[in-house]
């Protein structure tokens, strides 16, 4: 409902009380530096990144866990009753404090718990300072306990290490000092974390706790165990309705006004709500499951400033375990900005990564430390060029695309002439060759040591797909500016004739690479779709039909695109097993929720009907209340439940579904199905 956050996710002690279903749910919470918050509605750890903050340490991507939990136990009298939760080695769960959670919900993306033990009802709340490497522990009695006094002993545990990494107690031995009772500093050699309580004071008893068992590790075949370092206990007044905790910060100075504090975050939730529904007015009437989507849009945008653009800005590619990607980045920023109504955001973004642009490409990856930037991607500028045509769209900013222009120039002329990884023209038939051994250049870029998985080298159908869509995109770029188009239109009718030889002779969709070390692949891999869902295609409506055909019948799941189809001999069904066993099905099976959007948007521009289209979208507000909640997965399994695996959260996931929905909410407003001759053009 507009001016109300939504409040749709809910969970009852039915799941609250089931230890793996309530551990199979994540709270996510980002500070827009880069840094975040995450864990179980159960409160244990069952990720080697959960933690209550991981920051910056090393800006910009540089993340370690600073303060992992503050786990809780309710004193009432002579009874001490524990309301957390941890596994440990052995497969032992104790405390089981989670037996007496009532209700864990979101307000917007903050978590609430509610126990209660009798007549004792407690809430907890957390949540980051946007802007600030700074967590707030909060709880309050939500109901008077009537003549007792009830305390809560909140035992504190921090760390020191790298989030990636499994903790080494050797190499954490802060410094803990006491300034006063309420206040206590953890100094380490790369950072000091201050924690503070409200309402209480901190007695010390620093010691290891050992042996954390993390069974989502254990899963995924990696190292399961961690430790933590006890610095005391917080003895906090309970009182109704007031609320009392623990703040834990980087900084120097930070607000102790809890209620203020809680206030400012939901504030800001409104704000943007209230924004994206001011300048996107498809937004006005959207069910509770979009307006979460713009939320949880929010938490992968964060600030990557630069010598000469001390505003610049980019894309977590995900939680936990992404940084920010060229790639994922283009194809996102359209679904977190645009859709959000956050035109200066994706302005600063583009702007950010014209900065970085090389030999006519765009960096897959920005390592940390000093390492140099990696440009292995064949379509991150030509993603770079469709999202500045989504830009204009929504903008018709030509002032900053006058600024830009000349990058974007480079970029066609580099592709046309040649550039890194073999990437270049071939001038028989206009379209984009690439790849070299050893290399992955698409999407599909698994590399387990020497071996890329797919390596898809010759001319892969979504690259060029790209590749038209940008020559025609940038044809009218310059036009608008006032300049000649000639040379990108000739190209891009080379490249549309061309594009002819990926049509297959028997109606059944795409080639997925041509030309390849072994010939052409016919393999039906969604692909394919990008010819159909991107703005300007390269196909007669004839071949169209039969791309969303094959698509639909072979690759169409709830939750996404299968990334190979079923019965084919390489599929695989489920994303388990160890990193190796994983890693090399990644792209052989799994379904990607980010090109559900792209199918939706496909079968729009076949059919003309908006509503019907839109919803394939549909079943999302569903995964919104498993994984990670309000927020979209990465990947799920190819088969039936379609289990979510990979990172719980995902930018292009989230963004790609947003970005589907505005558009065809936005059509479906237009109240008239396209003629035959209009989707050709759509």
């Amino acid at each position: 409902m507009k001016g109300e956050l939504p409040d749709f996710i809910r969970c009852g002690r039915v799941i609250c009380g089931d230890l793996l279903q309530a551990e199979r749910r994540e709270w996510w919470l980002a500070n827009g530096l880069g840094g975040y918050a995450a864990g179980t509605i159960a409160g244990s750890l069952t990720r080697r990144y959960h933690g209550l903050l991981i920051a910056p340490v090393q800006p910009p991507l540089g993340r370690w866990l600073v303060f992992a939990k503050a786990d809780a136990t309710l004193v009432d009298g002579d009874r001490e009753i524990p309301l957390c939760c941890n596994r440990w080695a052995g497969s032992v769960v104790n405390p089981p404090g989670y037996m007496h959670l009532e209700s864990f919900r979101l307000e917007g993306r903050m978590p609430v718990w509610r126990y209660a033990v009798g007549d004792l009802v407690l809430e907890q709340r957390i949540w980051l300072e946007p802007g600030a490497n700074t967590v707030y522990v909060a709880y309050r009695l939500a109901a008077p306990a009537i003549g007792r006094e009830p305390r809560l002993r909140v035992r504190l545990l921090v760390n020191g290490r790298d989030h990636h990494i499994r903790t080494q107690i050797t190499d954490f031995q802060p410094v803990v000092e006491a300034p006063d009772p309420t206040v206590r500093w953890v100094r380490a050699p790369d950072f000091t974390l201050r924690l503070w309580t409200v309402g209480g004071i901190i007695h010390d008893d620093r010691h290891w706790f050992e042996d954390f068992d993390l069974p989502v590790e254990h899963e995924r075949g990696l190292a399961h165990r961690d430790h933590h370092f006890s610095i005391g206990e917080a003895v906090l007044t309970l009182g109704p309705g007031i609320w009392t905790g623990i703040v834990a910060s980087l900084h120097d100075t930070v607000s102790l006004d809890l209620e203020a504090a809680r206030r400012r975050f939901l504030d800001r939730e409104l704000t943007l709500l209230a924004q994206a529904e001011k300048h996107v007015p498809e937004l006005l009437e959207a069910p509770d499951w979009v307006r979460q989507l713009v939320l949880a849009a929010d938490s992968f945008l964060f600030a990557r400033p630069l010598p000469d653009l001390p505003e610049g800005e980019s894309v977590i590619a995900g939680y936990p375990w992404f940084g920010d990607w060229g790639r994922d980045t283009m194809i996102a920023l359209p679904g977190l900005t645009l859709a959000t109504g956050r035109r200066d955001i994706a302005r600063r973004i583009l702007l950010t990564f014209a900065e970085f642009a090389s030999r006519g490409m765009l960096p897959n990856l920005f390592p940390t430390a000093d390492e140099p930037l990696a440009y292995n991607t064949a379509d991150a500028a030509l993603w770079y060029i469709e999202a500045w045509r989504a830009y204009l769209e929504a903008s018709a900013d030509l002032k900053t695309l006058a600024q830009v222009f000349p990058v974007l120039q480079e970029i066609i002329a580099w592709h046309a002439t040649g550039t890194r990884y073999g990437i270049g023209l071939d001038e028989d038939d206009g379209l984009l060759r690439a790849g070299e051994p050893g290399s992955q250049l698409t999407w599909m870029d698994v590399k387990i040591e020497d071996w890329a998985v797919t390596p898809r080298i010759g001319k892969p159908v979504e690259i060029n797909a790209l590749w038209y869509n940008a020559l025609r995109s940038v044809a009218e770029f310059a036009r608008r500016l006032g300049r000649s188009p000639a040379f990108y239109e000739d190209l891009a009718t080379q490249a549309r004739q061309g594009f002819r030889r990926f049509v297959k002779a028997n109606g059944e969709g795409l080639f997925d690479v041509l030309d390849g070390p072994n010939g052409d692949d016919a393999r039906i891999r969604p692909n394919q779709i990008f010819a159909v869902s991107l703005h300007h295609s390269p196909l007669d409506h004839a071949a169209r039909q039969a791309v969303v055909r094959v698509c639909g019948r072979e690759l169409l799941t709830s939750y996404g695109l299968r990334s190979l189809a079923p019965r084919h001999p390489e599929f695989r069904p489920r994303y388990l097993g160890d990193v190796r066993e994983r890693d090399s099905g990644y792209h052989q099976g799994p379904a990607w929720a980010w090109l559900l959007g792209h199918y939706a948007l496909a079968e729009y521009r076949i059919h003309g009907h908006a509503a019907e289209a839109q919803a394939w979208l549909e079943p999302i507000r569903d995964h919104l209340l498993d994984a990670g909640l309000g927020t979209i997965s990465e990947i799920f399994d190819g088969v039936p439940p379609h289990s979510p695996r990979g990172a719980p959260a995902q930018a292009w996931s989230v963004a790609c579904v947003l970005e589907a929905w505005q558009r065809l909410e936005r059509l479906k407003e237009d109240h008239c199905p396209l003629p035959r001759a209009t989707l050709l053009s759509v």
